[in-house]
């Protein structure tokens, strides 16, 4: 098991799915962690499903699209553990819908959540790690910013977690001299509660079995799936990676059956 001790963490969109399993894994593995999240109900559930003992847990109930939110994260993880070594830029939303029905409301929501919140998260992180000698930071990316799904329409989802990758490979050359590491996952279809935000439960249960076969490996993704390769990402195991896309994926990048 890879070991957080004395490591602080923020996990953003973390009251649910990959970025709770991600809080879960990191607090189990001695990290502190800030999760952020913007239903203050929903992350209180999460964090009393990790522990009852919050000594090593604090919540930010906050929109992460707006910079002011990355600025308090950094600094409830100063003042609450003495510092930053871990970003887990993970908050995202995930609605198809065909292109030509778009509204510029909506683009806006998918560019401002996605793209322009990991990137502010990602600047305010930066300032602390560079204070204090290093860091490590990690995007959720997409599958959908690397080839376009016909079932599933997402052209500004696409387009702003093309932005989230592009912002890898910048960021990896910038911050290098920092002792800075970036990098990212790009999940394909993942079973998380993403989907109930747009399908009734019903709904859910009769589409997303049929992904399975979209998947090399055969079946949709876990929460767990992905969580594990952010935390390999983040950990000293991958002190020689940075500027990485990791494709996590079930091996659809690889081609078709």
């Amino acid at each position: 098991m890879m070991s957080f001790e004395n490591k602080t963490a923020i996990i953003t969109g973390a009251g649910s799915g990959i970025g709770l399993e991600v809080a879960k894994r990191m607090h189990q593995a001695g990290a502190n962690i800030v999760m952020n999240g913007r239903n203050a109900v929903k992350l209180e559930d999460a964090a009393d499903s990790i522990s009852q003992d919050r000594s090593r847990i604090h919540l930010i109930a906050a929109d992460i699209a707006l910079p002011a939110t990355a600025e308090a994260l950094v600094e409830s993880a100063e003042t609450a553990f003495g510092g930053l070594d871990i970003l887990i830029n993970n908050a995202g939303i995930f609605e198809p819908k065909p292109f030509l029905e778009l509204s510029e409301a909506e683009y806006d929501r998918f560019l401002d959540i996605i793209l322009k919140g990991k990137f502010f998260a990602a600047q305010s992180a930066a300032k602390v790690m560079k204070r204090r000698g290093g860091g490590t930071i990690v995007q959720t990316g997409s599958m959908w910013a690397l080839q376009a799904i016909g079932a599933t329409p997402s052209a500004a989802y696409s387009a702003a977690n093309a932005g989230v990758h592009q912002l890898v490979k910048n960021l990896a050359i910038e911050l290098s001299e920092h002792n800075i590491r970036i990098n990212a996952v790009a999940p394909a279809v993942v079973e998380t509660p993403v989907y109930n935000t747009f399908m009734s439960d019903e709904q859910v249960k009769e589409v997303l079995p049929g992904f399975n076969s979209f998947h090399p490996l055969g079946r949709n993704g876990q929460p767990a799936d992905i969580a594990e390769a952010i935390l390999f990402l983040a950990s000293e195991k991958a002190s020689w990676i940075t500027g990485t896309v990791l494709s996590v994926d079930g091996g659809v990048m690889a081609g078709r059956q």
